[in-house]
């Protein structure tokens, strides 16, 4: 089973994000299947930043992203991202991407650019977690309870991923506990990467989709792999506050203040080793379950 697993996956996840172009403000991208049963939503997202860099003037950044993930993407199929050059200012550029699959929105994304300034500095402090040396990494833990894994899932969760997790507390996701909703992981891509900060932040976009809105599953003892739970993103929005590598440690911590409804909001931040506040995330989540409420 091992051997089935690509030994080029940083390399494979860099050209899905890259994207081909088929027409001016046209952009085409391939389409990954992670065992989900759809498009792992952080791939949209990363795959539509990356489309509207590819449409801003040169040095400009984003500064911050809105999205609606609106459908459920099918693996089988590449995605063609339709970019709006809404705006071209002094200081700010506004792009609005459509990502489209057999003729309809899966996704709407609107993007801010900006210019680098200098101004006022504050941020919160990064939470105090013992850093990533000596912890395990998801992809070991998986390996611990290879046995509890559905078969159809096992394939997909013992291959290396191109982005290293290592959870700060660590919950089996097949026999989940009630814990309060706070979690905290370093995250890393698993080799050097360009030097290019777009490819940093539209790699951040894709690895911030991962697990947030599980974090208001904690309170209640269930987890994303529950057959009872159906969980999905419905929205997500992020701020790039300071320069940062996806090849150097990265702290994500994850928080839930509310959940109503059947959808849950996480907030989350993003710290680099310095303490360095380079990233906030905000999304709300569906999170319905099917059966009983438990007791």
């Amino acid at each position: 089973m091992e051997r089935r697993c690509s030994p080029h996956v940083l390399e494979e996840l860099l050209a899905l994000l890259e994207l081909e172009q088929i027409e001016e403000n046209l952009y085409r991208g391939q389409s990954q299947d992670l065992g989900l049963g759809s498009v792992y939503g952080g791939q949209v997202l990363g795959q539509a930043l990356s489309a509207a860099y590819r449409t801003v003037p040169e040095g400009r950044r984003a500064h911050s992203l809105h999205a609606y993930f609106l459908r459920p993407g099918d693996v089988r199929r590449p995605i063609v991202y339709h970019v709006d050059r809404i705006r071209d200012g002094k200081s700010f550029t506004t792009r609005r991407v459509v990502a489209v699959q057999r003729g309809v929105a899966i996704l709407n994304l609107s993007s801010s650019f900006q210019v680098q300034e200098p101004g006022f500095e504050h941020q919160e402090p990064m939470p105090a977690v013992p850093g990533p040396e000596g912890l395990a990494s998801e992809l070991e833990l998986a390996a611990a309870i290879a046995d509890q894994i559905p078969q159809g899932l096992r394939e997909k969760l013992l291959c290396r991923r191109p982005i290293e997790v290592r959870p700060v507390h660590p919950m089996n996701p097949f026999a989940p506990e009630k814990r309060p909703p706070v979690r905290h992981h370093w995250i890393r891509a698993i080799d050097r990467l360009p030097d290019d900060p777009a490819i940093h932040q539209y790699l951040l976009a894709y690895a911030s989709d991962y697990g947030l809105v599980v974090t208001s599953l904690y309170p209640h003892g269930q987890s994303f792999w529950q057959p009872a739970m159906q969980v999905a993103s419905l929205d997500h929005a992020m701020w790039f506050h300071r320069p940062f590598r996806m090849d150097e440690w990265l702290l994500y911590s994850m928080a839930s203040p509310n959940a109503c409804g059947a959808r849950g909001l996480a907030h989350g931040k993003v710290y680099d080793r310095n303490g360095a506040l380079v990233a906030s995330v905000a999304q709300e989540g569906l999170i319905r379950l099917h059966g009983p409420k438990p007791a």
